[in-house]
Parts: C-alpha cells; sequence; structure tokens
C-alpha cells in the first residue's frame, strides 16, 4: 500500500517537468498542508495567493499572456464557484488555465462520479459538459498523467483540471 501512496513530492516533480514556474492558489484542505506549503518554500515557484478562485482563473490567463506557464490550485467547491469565469476567460477566450482542484470528501478508491459527496460527484460532468479534459489522481501512479495534460491544454491552448482524490502525504 505504501508504493501507491501519493505523494507531494511526485506531485511537485511533475509539475516542475511540465515548466510551471507559477503557482496561483486558494488553499484548501486537500493540498495545503504538504502540497501547498512544501510549494511556498520552494524556490523553483512564485505562489500567487488569491482570495477567489476566479480571481485565479484571470491571473493563469494573464501569465499566459505574459508567456509564463502557471497551475491553479483550489477545492472543487472553488471550481464550482468559478464556473462563469472558466466559460468566459479559459474556455471561450482559448486560455489554457491547468488546474489542480481537490477533491475534499471523496471516498479513496471510489470514483468521483460514485461518491456520494454531491459535490464531487458533479464535478466531473461539469468539467464534460464545458468540454474541460481531466484527469483523477489518487495513487503514486497517477501522477504519470500530469505533465501530458499540461503539455495538451498548452498546445491546445485548452484549460484542463487534475482532480486530487486524496491528500497527498
Amino acid at each position: 500500500m505504501a508504493d501507491s501512496e501519493l505523494k507531494a513530492e511526485d506531485i511537485i516533480k511533475q509539475i516542475k517537468k511540465a515548466g510551471i514556474h507559477f503557482v496561483v492558489a486558494l488553499p484548501d484542505r486537500v493540498t495545503s498542508h504538504y502540497l501547498l506549503k512544501t510549494i511556498m518554500r520552494d524556490p523553483d515557484f512564485k505562489v500567487v495567493q488569491v482570495c477567489k478562485e476566479d480571481e485565479g482563473i484571470s491571473i493563469c490567463s494573464g501569465l499566459f499572456a505574459a508567456g509564463h506557464r502557471s497551475l491553479m490550485m483550489m477545492q472543487y467547491t472553488g471550481l464550482l464557484d468559478s464556473v462563469n469565469s472558466l466559460r468566459g476567460v479559459a474556455v471561450e477566450g482559448e486560455n489554457p488555465v491547468c488546474m489542480l482542484v481537490g477533491l475534499l470528501g471523496k471516498e479513496p478508491g471510489v470514483a468521483p462520479t460514485q461518491s456520494k459527496k454531491y459535490g464531487v460527484k458533479i464535478i466531473e460532468p461539469v468539467l464534460d459538459a464545458m468540454g474541460i479534459e481531466h484527469h483523477w489522481v489518487e495513487e503514486a501512479g497517477d501522477t504519470q498523467k500530469i505533465v501530458p495534460a499540461i503539455e495538451k491544454a498548452y498546445a491546445s491552448t485548452r484549460p484542463m483540471a487534475v482532480l486530487i482524490g486524496r491528500e497527498p502525504k
């Protein structure tokens, strides 16, 4: 079981490998303790903390316009709260907003769409309806999905989401 444990350091390696230097974040309980706090101490990253997720969507788009790669970190509730910004700025504006989304309360080993938590259950259908590619990351081997997803987002100038199914250690 320890080999399959999701580790913050593995996620960070993949983010770096994808050329991300800016992390725009609104702390959430799934990714903050091990992942965001570690990123904040890493000199390879510049962290921009925001008060609202829709601000982060716009900041990531602005960073793209300035020639930088970024990653927006937030909880699924914030993604749901920022649907209109995602629609207008990221989808219709054709900006590769890459999101790392914590699925607070999702049961380990249960697909998001099968969760008993309503907000978690609807996150993938909402992303599907918006045409936003998404990937579920819950175990160590899943981190290999991160670089190709970010590369595809920047190549296609389309947003994407990496859904973090459990707190990384």
